[in-house]
């Protein structure tokens, strides 16, 4: 009843005989059970009657007194506590030689044992209970977390990071991780062409998306390596430019990360354009963003993890509220309040709270850190600079 069901399952598919015949046992576990206790309770009541008339023969009540003690004892140590600990500190080593002994056996007695299984299950059905709900359980979410984070050395730390990050992905939406549409590079067609051109020279991505007047006007996605096949032809300019256009991909806000990996998968697409329930462009989100949520930032510049975040003298840190609350608490392992429904911008965390439009130098505390406003606009909060409280708690303990 102690075998690791997984591992369990693992070595009846290698083809492992013991794993085979304790797998099929535990199918029906109030069968396993029965023949068990059966054998066990006939054996003990046996061994009880014989001592105790033995006892009861040599020295009369004083030996049914000292027969029982000794009997007691007895049965204890060599069929209670001490195999019963070896097999649930060792399993495997106990259950899989005992499946080759218990199968035969509840051959042998299974006229007995349906008889008590019958009964059995009728009083557990007055409860609510059957036989046929199997001893295993498949492990929800949470539990499969909790597996994966106590293997130990079975699983190396990074991967284990990267599991946990592919369990996590349900939780995590687009918004959580897209560029916001103010940060987005494009192509404004109605630019003067040698303003195009320096941007595709100077643009670090391999896809741009090409607009008309604003990104609400989106014609579609041009690749950067078609682009190139047209300069060197000399045949590169805006009808050629757009022609190269691919027509652009939607994602309503909301999606989780685990379903729009799919759903790239199933576009063949690399980009798309998260929409709210309007239909306005909200930001953009990649393929590379939602693998990098599972192994990590492995194309990106350690100092892009840290970008619009200016360290201060004070050790205090000046932040662009346009900043995702998620992307800056993984960026700086701090633990502002982040919720799937509430604010995902440090502009809108702040507009929450204070539930109005604060002036610059108003401050408050959210969690363990002190925010107060640096720089606002008539309709967001620009900029915030963030004290950590836990240094300062810290400071005060190492004084006390």
């Amino acid at each position: 009843m102690t075998l690791n069901r997984y591992r369990l399952r693992h070595l009846q598919r290698t083809g492992h005989l013991g794993a085979k015949k304790a797998s099929k046992l535990l199918e029906r576990p109030d069968r396993l059970i029965g023949v068990i206790l059966f054998g066990n309770n006939l054996v003990n009541i046996a061994a009880s009657a014989i001592v105790t008339l033995i006892g009861y023969r040599l020295y009369g009540d004083l030996g049914v007194a000292v027969a029982t003690v000794l009997l007691t004892v007895v049965i204890l140590l060599f069929s209670e506590v001490t195999p019963k600990t070896l097999a649930a500190i060792h399993p495997e080593r106990i259950a899989f030689p005992a499946a080759f002994v218990y199968q035969p056996l509840l051959r042998v007695l299974y006229p007995i044992v349906f008889v008590i299984n019958l009964l059995a299950n009728g009083i557990l059905k007055l409860f609510g209970v059957t036989p046929e709900q199997a001893a295993e359980h498949s492990l929800s979410g949470e539990e499969l977390k909790t597996v994966v984070s106590e293997a130990g050395a079975m699983i190396p730390r990074r991967h284990q990071k990267m599991l946990l990050s592919i369990l996590d992905l349900e939780k995590v939406t687009v918004e959580d991780i897209m560029v916001p549409r103010n940060e987005i590079a494009s192509i404004d067609i109605e630019d003067d062409w040698d303003e195009i051109l320096h941007e595709l020279i100077q643009n670090q991505h391999t896809r741009l998306p090409v607009c008309r007047g604003s990104i609400d006007n989106l014609i579609g996605i041009v690749h950067l390596r078609r682009v190139l096949n047209l300069v060197a032809d000399n045949q590169l300019n805006k009808e050629t430019l757009l022609a190269l256009a691919r027509e652009p991909y939607f994602v309503p806000e909301g999606t989780p990360l685990n379903q729009q990996l799919v759903n790239f998968q199933n576009q063949h697409r690399r980009i798309g354009f998260v929409v709210d329930e309007y239909g306005d462009i909200q930001g953009l989100v990649t393929l590379e963003d939602i693998l990098e949520e599972i192994v990590g930032e492995f194309t990106s510049e350690p100092s892009n993890r840290t970008k619009h975040i200016l360290r201060e003298n004070d050790g205090n840190f000046l932040v662009d509220c346009s900043r995702t609350v998620r992307s800056l608490n993984k960026a700086m392992g701090w633990k502002l309040p982040v919720s799937d429904s509430g604010p995902k911008t440090i502009n809108g965390l702040i507009l929450e709270h204070l539930e109005n439009i604060p002036e610059a130098g108003a401050t408050m505390q959210i969690g363990d850190y002190l925010l107060e406003i640096a720089e606002t606009s008539a309709n967001a909060v620009k900029t915030v600079r963030v004290k950590p409280l836990g240094r300062r708690k810290e400071s005060e303990a190492r004084t006390a």
